[in-house]
């Protein structure tokens, strides 16, 4: 009989904390759904009283009014957020990308305020019809309302990440009526590891949220599925066709969305007054088709039936949603890209399916998995998530042949999109602010991390016009092999090190100063210079340190040794926390 040692107290407190940190995951879980169930309920009203929803449209008894109402509506809600969004130090709202970066970075710390006013000014840019997203604005709130329970309990930074992964889990697992999809959201697109310590309390997160959704507020699913047959085997391969198309397509879509944002930075109008141009443009094509406005979850469940809309409708519909997106995004409007997106390629798989029944004659009845099929194809590339995309179709349907073929399309999907644009739209913002996550988090953490925080003055620095037996002596005194020249103001002059100086003594004609032995090709370091450019330049240089100098004045070096030793930190810091242990 095997006899296993007693916990030790330290253990015992190692548990008590993980288990606590299981019950803040819960509650903030819970917290999460309340609020992610209160801003659907409230962009529904909003849509309602706004004459946005087709239902209420169909039942309004003035149609004259009606037209201007879809007009005015999206201009005075986009005048609104502009506005709100100038309290805001980024003047921009905050988004899921925001919430990655503080994770990470392992910076943590989502700002209050930014997260409440970027779910309310979403919350009004959808309300007033605005072709933007739900559950971006969601993600970013969970995320928030971690951080802030982080916060107030005074917790690591490490701790905070996963209740920001907490929060995140709950808002997906709400919306969409998928646990299963939340957790692993959370790890895929936010945490990127799957660390056991934040297994847990992310997946409370995710089960309290699915409970509050499905049993207290009896929320219905996003679309619905009814029994279908099985696909013919030769369909697979226009299932992978689609997703390589697909993936095409969610390129276009997202730089339709960084176009038009950079556009926007040039145009002679104030950033305040953006999205009230938006909103008039978007009023305006709606008057023709108002399919485009709002999230279009009408749309999405149309979609999914054989025969709702012809060929001609579909790619209609489609490139207009496209646009819409792009221009309500692109010019200032709160909220996120998943919706649109999913209806983007919902209608881009329904395209695909009329063209082939047009073309082959197959059964209307597996239709759907054409729809399907498109649907992951374009969001799965969008959000940088394919499991994810997946889970949500198998426990939306509850269907497996349905998610099998939708498999056969995200094979090809994600791959062909990460090599052309980038793992998501999420990356691609983020390396434009300057955090490339291509390579991994450990040179994204090195990239934000600047040389002045290892920059040291304990080295030797000599006048420009020391004699060489001066130079050589004072290096060797202090057991250094360079020095650095440096005039009397502080400027400096260049690197000499001991073995060129010798070299120098041995000459037939030896120079007189030091500062005709100096290294002219040695580069040098700005104070705003990341720890990883620094690395970068070590590579191609032998030498001690590199000096970092301030508009020609110098500030110090830093040490090869010093940022060998930050790397191993900073790798150590990260291996540390997804095993448990950070």
């Amino acid at each position: 009989m095997e006899i296993h040692d007693p916990p030790t107290p330290r253990g015992l407190v190692t548990l008590l904390r993980f288990l606590g940190l299981v019950v803040l995951g819960a509650t903030v879980g819970g917290v999460a759904a309340l609020f992610a169930a209160g801003f659907v309920r409230g962009v529904l009203w909003l849509n309602e009283i706004l004459l946005i929803s087709p239902r209420s449209r169909m039942m309004f008894a003035w149609p004259e009014w009606l037209i201007l109402t879809t007009v005015a509506v999206p201009v005075l809600g986009g005048l609104i957020v502009g506005h709100l969004h100038q309290l805001l130090p980024e003047r921009r709202p905050h988004t899921p990308t925001d919430a990655i970066a503080a994770v990470q970075t392992r910076r943590g710390r989502l700002p209050l305020k930014a997260g409440v006013v970027s779910a309310f000014t979403a919350l009004l840019s959808l309300g007033a019809g605005a072709s933007v997203g739900q559950y971006g604005p969601l993600v970013h709130l969970g995320a928030s309302l971690g951080s802030l329970g982080a916060r107030l309990l005074r917790l690591s930074r490490s701790d905070d990440n996963i209740t920001i992964a907490c929060g995140v889990a709950a808002a997906i697992a709400t919306a969409f009526n998928a646990p299963l999809a939340g957790i692993v959201f959370a790890h895929e697109v936010v945490l990127r590891h799957y660390a056991l310590r934040a297994f847990a309390p992310v997946a409370a997160a995710a089960l309290v949220g699915h409970v509050i959704a499905t049993q207290a507020l009896a929320q219905g699913a996003l679309f619905h599925v009814a029994e279908t047959v099985v696909p013919q085997a030769w369909e697979f391969a226009l299932f992978v066709a689609i997703g390589g198309l697909g993936a095409l397509l969610a390129g276009g879509y997202m730089h339709a969305i960084l176009g038009v944002g950079r556009l926007a930075r040039q145009l002679p109008l104030r950033p305040a007054l953006q999205p009230a141009l938006a909103g008039a443009l978007l009023g305006v094509a709606a008057l023709w088709v108002p399919d485009i406005l709002g999230m279009g979850q009408e749309t999405l469940r149309f979609a999914t039936i054989a025969g709702a809309f012809g060929s001609g409708e579909l790619l209609l519909v489609l490139g207009l949603k496209v646009a819409a997106t792009a221009l309500c995004l692109g010019m200032g409007f709160s909220g996120g890209v998943f919706s649109p997106a999913l209806v983007v390629g919902m209608l881009f798989g329904a395209l695909c399916g009329t063209l082939a029944a047009g073309m082959t004659g197959i059964s209307q009845e597996t239709f759907v998995f054409y729809a399907v099929c498109g649907m992951v194809a374009v969001t799965a590339p969008v959000i940088g998530a394919p499991l994810t995309s997946l889970l949500i179709v198998f426990e939306l349907t509850g269907n497996y042949a349905l998610t099998t073929a939708a498999l056969a399309s995200v094979t090809l999907a994600s791959p062909i999109a990460a090599q052309m644009f980038g793992r998501s739209l999420f990356d691609i913002q983020l390396r434009e602010r300057g955090l490339d996550l291509s390579s991994g988090r450990d040179q994204a953490l090195l990239m934000g991390t600047r040389v002045t925080d290892y920059l040291t003055r304990e080295c030797v620095t000599l006048s420009p016009e020391a004699s060489l037996d001066e130079a050589i002596v004072g290096i060797a005194r202090q057991h250094h092999a360079e020095a650095y020249l440096v005039d009397a103001r502080g400027r400096f002059h260049g690197c000499v090190t001991l073995a060129d100086l010798e070299a120098a003594r041995q000459a037939a004609s030896p120079p007189r100063r030091a500062r005709e032995c100096r290294d002219t090709t040695r580069p040098t370091l700005r104070p705003d210079t990341t720890l990883w450019a620094a690395m970068t330049l070590l590579e191609e240089v032998s030498g001690e340190a590199l000096a970092v100098i301030d508009d020609g004045i110098f500030c110090g070096v830093v040490y090869e040794i010093t940022i060998a030793h930050a790397y191993l930190d900073q790798s150590d810091a990260l291996r540390r926390e997804e095993h448990g242990h950070g």
